[in-house]
């Protein structure tokens, strides 16, 4: 498969965790589509699907993806065979089950993984990661090795609460990077600015930690629409509500980043997460 060409960032791509406390809140969709808003914009994406069991960043991008990370991880597929190139040009890593057979790796095949992985943040502008939902170790491992991790939750109750115990386990784990909240599935955009608020106003005077808006998504049949006919719901429908808010919160977020120095890169900070 053609690669791109490495970028001309020498410090690599910026790294983008996309993360929620749980599950059923949009992350994957969100992942999806704001890749896609961002490459609109000129950059090199790459969409890396890091959820453990449940990846399927395939089905929403119509993708056929016969391997996977896990295949990279045992050594039986090189990076250049799992990655396949999706919508607007991203380049895409389906299905990330197997992280877990890192621990399992001898170290001259975890050095020749991280050689290998890295190649994704030198040669784009932005990495996304779609992570899996909850506080598991190797979910807190990708945003921890990121520069910007976007929590995203909904107006739910137990939504709430678990985004919030996200943003706790990252601020004592003291996280140096940015951390942003996205409330999708609002019913108005107050609605929205108010979860952001109480969630943001806790986490300062309990955590004494920032957390930035990056935005609201209102409730739109354009998004389930899009779903069942296997596209992101910015291509399928860029003139819907939903489409230009997650335009508005891509711009937001890529103006608010800054790419930390990192010493290692992402994916050796990543793999050390595991031993």
């Amino acid at each position: 498969m053609y690669l791109q060409q490495p970028s001309n960032h020498e410090t690599g791509a910026m790294v983008l965790a996309i993360t929620s406390g749980k599950g059923g809140v949009g992350k994957t969709n969100i992942s999806t589509n704001l890749s896609l808003c961002m490459a609109a914009e000129n950059q090199r994406v790459i969409l890396l699907d890091a959820d453990l069991g449940l990846g399927n960043l395939d089905v929403l991008m119509n993708l056929n993806s016969r391997y996977n990370l896990s295949h990279v991880v045992t050594g039986r597929r090189s990076l250049e065979e799992v990655i396949q190139v999706g919508p607007g040009g991203v380049e895409v890593i389906c299905g990330g089950s197997g992280i877990e057979s890192l621990a399992n790796l001898n170290s001259f095949q975890r050095q020749r993984l991280i050689e290998e992985m890295d190649q994704l943040q030198q040669r784009s502008d932005v990495l996304i990661i779609d992570t899996g939902a909850g506080i598991h170790s190797s979910v807190i491992g990708f945003c921890l090795a990121a520069d910007h991790t976007l929590v995203v939750t909904t107006p739910e109750p137990t939504a709430m609460t678990d985004a919030y115990a996200m943003i706790k386990v990252l601020a004592s784990k003291n996280y140096t990077g940015r951390i942003s909240l996205l409330v999708n599935m609002a019913q108005t955009p107050a609605e929205g600015k108010k979860v952001f608020r109480q969630i943001a106003d806790v986490a300062g005077r309990f955590l004494d930690i920032p957390v930035y808006e990056a935005g609201v998504l209102c409730k739109d049949d354009s998004l389930l629409q899009a779903v069942r006919k296997r596209q992101p719901v910015v291509q399928a429908f860029p003139k819907a509500g939903i489409s230009k808010a997650l335009v508005a919160i891509s711009n937001r977020l890529t103006k608010g980043t800054a790419r930390r120095t990192h010493t290692d890169g992402f994916f050796r900070k990543v793999v050390n997460w595991f031993f």
